[in-house]
């Protein structure tokens, strides 16, 4: 799994959501979804004026985590969770 790790990287430099949406033009609802984990698509455009404000490589906003078997197990194969039936 991909995690988000925009809430870290603002508190390291003591900025606000509201501060990286005025930099950035992102919508604060997006910036919202991303700095809470609560999205599954982001555009490239917006990592990239995200890590260029924040003036932060890439790998310091998005960092692979092994998914747990259960988790595996539990996904389609187009990574959609299974609804039991």
């Amino acid at each position: 799994m991909i995690r988000i790790l925009l809430s870290r990287k603002l508190g390291e430099l003591r900025w606000t959501q509201a501060d990286l949406a005025r930099k950035t033009g992102i919508r604060p609802n997006t910036i919202n979804d991303l700095y809470h984990e609560m999205t599954d698509r982001v555009s490239l455009e917006q990592i990239d004026l995200i890590c260029e404000a924040l003036n932060c490589d890439l790998i310091e906003l998005l960092v692979g985590v092994p998914n747990s078997v259960s988790e595996l197990n539990s996904r389609n194969r187009l990574g959609e969770l299974k609804k039991d039936t």
